[in-house]
């Protein structure tokens, strides 16, 4: 099962990951009063790694 790590002290919140991905992996959560990407279904992730490629703080990283 793929490893879904976002790094919440660069994720800005945008919330791109969510728009792209085509497993609805991401769900955009407040923590500690900003907005964060959080992986909630990575276990349907399917490594397309468009979250990756589209993160505009390269805040995302996948792996096997």
């Amino acid at each position: 099962m793929p490893k879904v790590i976002v790094d919440l002290d660069k994720c800005e919140g945008a919330g791109v990951c969510a728009e792209v991905c085509p497993m609805n992996v991401y769900d955009i959560v407040e923590i500690n009063g900003k907005k964060k990407s959080q992986p909630t279904r990575a276990q349907d992730c399917i490594m397309c790694l468009a979250c990756v490629n589209s993160c505009p703080a390269q805040a995302i990283t996948v792996e096997e």
